[in-house]
């Protein structure tokens, strides 16, 4: 039996800082684009310049943040809540985590914006990131080499924008890497980084850093 023809979908994403025709930095926006991309679902991507934004998109999402996707007719914003979505019109192929997995490495990137923005090397802010970084490296240790095995899911698409943002810009502002012997997380990263739809989703390094600066140095 022919499968369905599924009109593009309507996603907003952050553009670039300085760069409004170029896909910008935002984590949330490109957890959004993997997951309409693993799922092979056709989009329509608009750019949304976040310190300029347009009037039909704030009439379309009055709290004005981003992504939205466009589902049956109504914008939906919060990234939970789309690919939840998503998952749920779209099951095949699934991306659903068992529930004992979906917070794996969910305090990653609080700790790590934590430490990002920490002025004082004895706050605690970078145990409290390693801590969370050397959980995650037990897990993929008994269950990678995802966080499900042996194929990506939700979870995964989640903490790809976030591990990309944290190796950048603690790279840059803290010249800080993740330790090599969490060499699982290490693979991990690596093996995320490099699949094909996380290579077109990603933001270049210089916006996610250009994001990050007024955040750092207020």
């Amino acid at each position: 039996m022919a499968s369905a023809v599924i009109s593009p979908l309507n996603v907003c994403v952050k553009a670039a800082v300085g760069a409004p025709n170029v896909l910008g930095d935002c984590p949330f926006s490109q957890r959004v684009l993997l997951t309409l991309n693993e799922k092979s679902l056709p989009y329509n991507m608009k750019l949304i310049n976040v310190s300029n934004k347009p009037q039909w998109f704030l009439e379309a999402n009055p709290e004005g943040k981003v992504p939205v996707l466009e589902l049956d007719g109504k914008w939906v914003a919060d990234s939970d809540v789309i690919t939840q979505l998503i998952e749920e019109k779209y099951p095949i192929p699934p991306l659903s985590t068992p529930s004992e997995y979906a917070s794996v490495g969910s305090k990653i990137f609080s700790t790590f914006v934590t430490f990002l923005k920490s002025k004082d090397p004895n706050d605690g802010s970078e145990q409290a990131l390693l801590n969370e970084l050397r959980a995650l490296d037990e897990h993929l240790k008994v269950h990678g080499p995802y966080v499900n095995g042996e194929n990506v899911s939700a979870v995964d698409l989640s903490l790809a924008p976030k591990l990309y943002h944290l190796e950048v810009a603690l790279g840059h502002f803290k010249k800080w890497t993740v330790p090599e012997d969490l060499a699982h997380v290490h693979a991990y990263m690596k093996s995320l980084f490099s699949r094909e739809w996380f290579v077109k989703t990603a933001a270049a390094k210089e916006f996610v850093i250009a994001g990050w600066e007024p955040k750092v140095n207020p």
